[in-house]
């Protein structure tokens, strides 16, 4: 089993940056990739990205690319979502999830954190 919980969630206005913080706990060791995830209100959860625990290697939407970053502190067993440039069409509930493989769904989310974007 791993366990995530999210921080770092709060209120900006647009233009401005959040970053949001996945620790994780339990087996870790069984990670693969950790992912983040967000639902704004009447909308489907949609990926955010995506990063490799051992390689580090990321993946992003297209809505994001470029505004958002993913990194990890393994030694932390923890994962960072900065995200700049924010719009009001970023507000959202942000989710991190973790798969123990690469086809694997993922299997462990976070109790989520939201993130409202004020235009």
């Amino acid at each position: 089993q791993v366990q995530l919980v999210e921080s770092g969630g709060g209120s900006v206005q647009a233009g401005g940056s959040l970053r949001l913080s996945c620790a994780a706990s339990g087996r870790t060791s069984s990670m693969y990739e950790m992912g983040w995830f967000r639902q704004a209100p009447g909308k489907e959860r949609e990926f955010v990205g995506a990063i490799n625990w051992k390689s580090g290697s990321t993946n992003y939407a297209d809505s994001v690319k470029g505004r958002f970053t993913i990194s990890r502190d393994n030694a932390k067993n923890t994962v960072y979502l900065q995200m700049n440039s924010l719009t009001a069409e970023d507000t959202a509930v942000y989710y991190c999830a973790a798969r123990t493989g690469p086809f694997s769904r993922y299997a462990y989310w976070g109790q989520g954190t939201q993130v409202t974007v004020s235009s």
